[in-house]
């Protein structure tokens, strides 16, 4: 056991199968090799959240197919590599607690020592929501029983106020499932329907799928007709906006898609755009402000909402991604940025 340096050597060594997600931005799936990469300090981890790698890792042998699950969060230094010292630190933990043996049942000295291990942490719950839909539909288990409920509720045409049927876990079953069967079409025909009570959770569980094209089209068509609801409003509308919020979430994991990158294009060539809807095209988007050009108009819009607070906030939360930290760069020394966001660069660094 003192050999062991990485977790996916503590992993390895119990003789588990495992699958790693990353579970702080939204909840995508790592690679076993890109994961050692990360353990190794060989690359910086892809997708940091506030300093920090939030991984979920699912772990299980053979004989017991019911998967065990970690929660941890790590801290990241300046150049998004993870911190070995806390990962030792967790390893050494759970060694003393288990040993070898990670499924076995521990006893209450073993318990209170893997409670009070520092690195562990609970996200939202409907991330947990997804995460657990995840596993499940990826390891050919069951869904859970929400999900019936929840397809009588699309097919019921006509009934969309009896929300109360339909639980998070089976909006979460469904958006994993969301190319099996008839369930696109499904959807399509019921999303003009759908009380926010209902769209704005469906919405967060899309945002970590990859969604067939005709989906994309119809979402990206009714936040088209929300934005220029909008336009039409003189005061400004929180309901609209919040709606707006979260059609844009739900395309989170299509911002390569083509039809999504004209929308956004078109979006910002906007004179205008709410700090909500910047905040979400960070948060969740980012992938599709990964060129000079868009991630300058972006900037310059963000400057626009005068809050040089969520200017810092953002900008730090940006460069931090490896994805986006050459383009971020780039923009600060282009002879095309204006006087303002130089300003605003300026003073973050001051």
């Amino acid at each position: 056991m003192n050999t062991i340096d990485t977790i996916s050597q503590l992993l390895h060594s119990s003789n588990s199968q495992f699958r790693l997600y990353d579970i702080g931005r939204k909840i995508e799936k790592i690679s076993k090799e890109q994961f050692e990469k990360i353990e190794r300090n060989q690359i910086p981890y892809p997708t940091p959240s506030q300093g920090h790698a939030c991984i979920a890792i699912a772990f299980w042998q053979k004989k017991s197919p019911q998967p065990f699950l970690w929660l941890l969060k790590f801290p990241l230094d300046e150049r998004g590599l993870l911190n070995q010292g806390a990962r030792n630190h967790f390893i050494a933990i759970i060694i003393e607690a288990l040993g070898s043996d990670l499924m076995q049942d521990a006893n209450e000295k073993q318990e209170e020592l893997l409670k009070s291990n520092p690195y562990l942490f609970t996200p939202a719950q409907y991330k947990l929501a997804t995460l657990n839909s995840k596993i499940n539909f990826e390891l050919k288990q069951k869904p859970s029983e929400y999900l019936s409920p929840f397809l009588t509720y699309l097919s019921d045409e006509g009934d969309w106020d009896n929300w109360q049927i339909v639980g998070v876990q089976g909006i979460t079953d469904f958006s994993v499932r969301i190319k099996e069967k008839e369930n696109s079409r499904k959807l399509i025909n019921a999303l003009p329907h759908l009380p926010n009570e209902v769209l704005f959770p469906l919405c967060g569980a899309l945002e970590n799928e990859d969604l067939p094209v005709e989906l994309i089209d119809t979402l990206l068509d009714l936040l088209e007709k929300n934005l220029e609801l909008m336009r039409g409003h003189n005061e400004n509308n929180d309901n609209l906006l919040q709606t707006q919020q979260y059609l844009l979430r739900s395309l989170a994991s299509n911002c390569h898609h083509i039809h999504v990158e004209k929308f956004i294009n078109t979006l910002l060539a906007q004179d205008n755009i709410a700090a909500e809807l910047l905040i979400t095209l960070s948060g969740r988007c980012w992938t599709a402000l990964s060129g000079p050009k868009k991630l300058i108009a972006y900037f310059e819009h963000l400057i626009a909402c005068e809050d040089q607070a969520l200017f810092n906030s953002i900008f730090k939360d940006l460069v931090a991604i490896p994805s986006i930290r050459p383009i971020v760069f780039e923009c600060m020394r282009s002879p095309n940025r204006s006087n303002a966001l130089s300003q605003a660069i300026g003073q973050l660094f001051n």
